[in-house]
């Protein structure tokens, strides 16, 4: 997926760059797979804001994706590889043999017309879903489960990817792309192979409006406000005066732990991702 420039006619389009989308072969989506998404601005049930710099955005259609791959042992033609808005991923337009449709993120180097199966049946090759203790050492994988038959909820976005390292009792070391290795139930599934699109993160928005156009508003800096709105907010100029990082709830931004160590999946963690990775 090359990344395309465009000649600087104007100040903005001078560091604008976009997807050249080459690797889109279907520009409308399955019907039957689409549903309405509505938009909620950060706010929660009862209208509060809870999550900042939310809100706006083009009206989008929400992909309805199969993260479960439990459709065990029934091979599947790949028919389309298609944007999805909701996501870094391209996704791909999944024809079983029995009639059923039903879409994947689009693992890299898969093709129109690739066959692909989900269980323990299946063989190991990129866009393959099978079970973790089942997969080689030293494979790389994506979307990966994290309770057996939850569904994928690791390892999903554009050109990430996570390595088997070891196999130990009913459990799998996984590395992580952050470089954390985990402890995960060798019954859960993971796809071959790396998630597609991988030149995503390279891509420059180049100008505010196209932040707004994907629903991100503005974020103001805490030493630009006033003291009444900011920890760090007042004085003159560049002041801080003797404030550590906070966020605008006083509560530090640097250098404190916000992780609850008592959680019930700390003890998967077998390197934390903050020491250097190997």
């Amino acid at each position: 997926m090359p990344i395309k420039s465009f000649r600087p006619y104007t100040p903005s389009r001078r560091t604008i760059t976009v997807s050249d989308f080459s690797d889109i072969t279907r520009t409308v989506p399955e019907k039957s797979l689409t549903t309405g998404l509505r938009k909620k601005g950060g706010r929660n049930n009862t209208g509060r804001l809870v999550v900042r710099h939310h809100g706006g955005g083009h009206r989008r259609n929400y992909r309805m994706m199969d993260f479960k791959r439990e459709k065990s042992g029934i091979p599947a033609r790949v028919v389309s590889i298609e944007y999805d808005p909701n996501r870094s991923a391209r996704i791909a337009l999944l024809h079983y043999k029995d009639g059923e449709k039903r879409y994947i993120p689009a693992p890299l180097g898969i093709k129109i017309g690739d066959e692909l199966m989900s269980g323990p049946q299946a063989e190991i090759k990129t866009g393959n879903a099978l079970p973790l203790h089942m997969i080689p050492d030293g494979a790389f994988v994506h979307a990966i489960e994290m309770i057996p038959g939850r569904g994928a909820q690791f390892v999903r976005s554009a050109g990430v990817q996570a390595q088997i390292m070891a196999k130990e009792g009913n459990y799998v070391f996984v590395k992580m792309p952050s470089g954390e290795i985990r402890k995960i139930l060798k019954d859960c599934l993971a796809t071959i192979g790396q998630v597609g699109n991988i030149e995503h993160n390279a891509i420059s928005l180049g100008k505010a409006g196209r932040s707004r156009h994907l629903g991100i508003k503005p974020t103001v800096r805490g030493g630009a406000m006033n003291a009444v709105d900011h920890p760090l907010g007042g004085g003159r100029g560049h002041s801080k005066g003797n404030n550590v990082p906070r966020s605008p709830w006083n509560q530090p931004s640097k250098g404190f732990k916000t992780r609850n160590p008592s959680k019930i999946w700390d003890w998967m963690i077998i390197q934390d991702r903050r020491k250097t990775k190997a």
